[in-house]
């Protein structure tokens, strides 16, 4: 039986939002590729023969988690509010519907160039958008290297929330970044 391109696109859009969540989760290695299918309701096949490799879905995963991620965020926002809200134990608490770019940063190194192309774009996308929030009267490359420190800045600081287990040690983490950030 064929499937029509509403429902192939339908299947399209449930695979990539598992597995979004799940490497956002477990990481891009973490999880195989009938478990992706399997969170999507689907078979390893159907999977396959929407993305033909597992490089590809990761590829294509990327793209689609930085993407949903940026459509979360409201068209103009303080980068105060931003900044509490990325430093935030909901946040830290939550990598599976978390920003991608903390989330997969330390995976990404090892990938290959399609993986790390759409990562980098996610970044820069990133600073673009803190960019657009920094205070006026800067001037454009103050502002971009502003956005810049910023955005490595609550990446790290997400990633090393996350990794320690010392949970006062990681709530200090997130506060003493927010407040360095505030200061800026």
């Amino acid at each position: 039986m064929r499937v029509t391109r509403e429902k192939a696109a339908e299947n399209r859009e449930r695979i990539l939002s598992a597995a979004a969540r799940l490497m956002r989760e477990r990481g891009l290695s973490g999880v195989g590729v009938d478990e992706l299918a399997a969170a999507a309701g689907m078979t390893h096949g159907s999977l396959y023969s929407q993305f033909g490799s597992k490089e590809q879905l990761v590829e294509e995963t990327v793209s689609y988690a930085v993407a949903a991620k940026a459509r979360e965020l409201p068209a103009t926002h303080s980068l105060d509010t931003y900044v509490s809200e990325y430093l935030s134990p909901t946040h830290r608490d939550a990598p599976g519907t978390g920003c991608p770019l903390a989330a997969l940063s330390c995976d990404v190194a090892r990938q290959g160039e399609g993986v790390r192309a759409r990562f980098t774009a996610g970044v820069r996308g990133m600073i673009g958008r803190l960019s657009s929030s920094m205070p006026p009267g800067l001037k454009p490359k103050q502002r971009d290297e502003a956005a810049l420190a910023a955005a490595a800045s609550l990446i790290g600081a997400l990633v090393l929330s996350r990794a320690v287990n010392d949970p006062g040690l990681s709530d200090d983490i997130l506060r003493a970044t927010r407040k360095q950030l505030a200061k800026r």
